[in-house]
């Protein structure tokens, strides 16, 4: 089994487009103003986005994107005017990580785990 696409709930799908553009996802569905779909720039993953009148009411979803130039890439979005709430840090689960938020509040992890996001030393047989 593979993971084939994540599908999120935005108030805005037009505004989220935007957003996820400037994260680096390609555009490859646009039904906007109700859904949305892009593939990731690296893998067989897909991600979209549907219109909804009113957000989960919880803690949202995390989404994580992993890239082997992490702070390359933040610096490069902070250049394009994206708000970090965490710059990238090194983890004791042996990751890098940097964290924002999309427009709906959805948090993004953008992160760089290597060898270790499948195989850390703890991994269980």
């Amino acid at each position: 089994m593979d993971l084939n696409q994540i599908t999120i709930p935005s108030l805005d799908v037009i505004k989220a487009t935007e957003f996820y553009k400037t994260l680096g996802l390609h555009l490859i569905v646009d039904a906007k103003p109700n859904y949305v779909r892009f593939e990731c720039p690296d893998g067989n993953s897909t991600f979209s986005i549907h219109k909804v009148d009113e957000l989960p009411k919880s803690e949202g979803i995390s989404i994580y994107f992993e890239d082997d130039n992490l702070d390359e890439l933040v610096e490069g979005l902070q250049k394009k005017g994206l708000e970090f709430s965490q710059l990238p840090e090194d983890k004791p689960w042996l990751w890098r990580e940097a964290h924002l938020y999309d427009l709906d509040g959805n948090k993004i992890i953008l992160f760089h785990g290597g060898k270790n996001r499948k195989n850390p030393p703890w991994r269980i047989n």
